[in-house]
């Protein structure tokens, strides 16, 4: 059976409330607010399908309401529909400049008001379902990109699923504590996963002399190759310039520039210490520094997990984020499963694409 949709109403007057819910309660579920601070508060709750918005409300009128519930971005997609007494043009340009989908000038006839709920509803629906398929695209592309330079270095490229998996694991495992609450929500979790394959896209830049080299870097080789950090962020930062709509980059460019960072601030490019360093390096630190212990690199063959534990948990305070920490000792035996699934899955896939070569 499939759920009602949400509809949330607003306008201060009570008879108003009753008769639009009248009208449309037998097909949506129907929330009433007597005011805009009302509305703002149920939407810090619960997420409607649709508003109907008046637009002459006292103290906060329905101008100031949508400016406001247009501040938190998963709002944006919320279709708003203005209802008005006025009957002037300025007014109708004025709401629809603001945002708003739709204006319907009161007193609103049943009939009317169902037509254009169900309309904009289906617009919606389109368009989330579009803007998903956009995403997984684009995810796709800059995912496939991010494997094209991990290959270089003799890797197969599952480095980049394997850590963004890891992001995600430690992300979900500090929204069920409730950590980080200020910074930290699911839709932020969402653009940080998105994110976590283009952490070392920097590394384009990097000469093969030195990404290939089997022994220890020296020093003008490790200054070199510390430069993939700062190099990453400038890229993202110019793909970011060009497509302001994909917010997911700005976690990119955060976590490209800032996850060889270390907690006690003797990391680079910055010299960050602490909570200077956005959670989203430091949550990438513990992800990408696991994965590079336990994988096998041209250098160096990977180590067990036991001692990787070991030497994450070491770090805490020092090179990593204590209470990042202490959620990946919590949980790492699934992040050694899930790095067993990951390599499992990817080495299907790369086997399938050389058999259809």
């Amino acid at each position: 059976m499939t759920a009602m949709k949400e509809i949330l109403v607003v306008d201060d007057n009570m008879t108003n409330l009753a008769q639009i819910e009248a009208q449309i309660s037998n097909r949506y579920s129907v929330t009433l607010a007597k005011s805009g601070a009302q509305a703002l508060r149920i939407c810090e709750r619960e997420l409607p399908d649709l508003i109907l918005l008046d637009v002459e409300m006292p103290v906060m009128d329905g101008f100031e309401t949508l400016e406001r519930l247009r501040e938190k971005p998963v709002m944006s997609r919320v279709p708003v529909i203005f209802l008005t007494a006025s009957r002037d043009s300025e007014t109708e340009v004025k709401a629809l400049k603001s945002g708003a989908r739709d204006f319907i000038t009161k007193p609103v006839g049943k009939n009317i008001l169902l037509h254009r709920i169900e309309l904009h509803l289906r617009v919606s629906l389109y368009q989330t379902r579009l803007a998903d398929r956009v995403a997984e695209m684009t995810d796709s592309i800059a995912t496939s990109f991010a494997e094209m330079i991990e290959c270089r270095d003799e890797n197969t490229g599952g480095h980049v699923i394997r850590t963004s998996k890891y992001v995600e694991m430690l992300g979900v495992e500090m929204l069920a504590r409730k950590l980080f609450v200020s910074e930290l929500s699911g839709g932020v979790l969402g653009m940080m996963v998105r994110a976590a394959p283009l952490h070392d896209i920097g590394k384009i830049a990097i000469s093969d002399r030195i990404l290939l080299k089997p022994g220890k870097l020296d020093n003008e080789e490790f200054a070199a190759i510390k430069k993939h950090a700062p190099i990453g962020a400038d890229i993202l930062k110019n793909m970011y310039c060009r497509m302001p709509t994909q917010a997911y980059l700005q976690f990119a460019i955060m976590i490209a520039g800032t996850h060889h960072e270390r907690y006690d601030g003797k990391g680079y490019p910055a010299g960050l210490s602490g909570e200077e360093i956005p959670l989203c390096g430091r949550i990438m630190a513990v992800a990408d520094v696991y994965d590079a212990l336990v994988d096998d690199r041209v250098y160096r063959k990977g180590m067990s997990h036991k001692d990787a534990l070991g030497i994450i948990t070491s770090g805490a305070g020092a090179q990593f984020d204590p209470q990042v920490v202490e959620i990946f000792d919590d949980r790492n035996l699934a992040f050694a499963k899930m790095a067993e699934e990951v390599n499992l899955q990817h080495t299907r896939e790369w086997q399938s694409k050389g058999s259809d070569e």
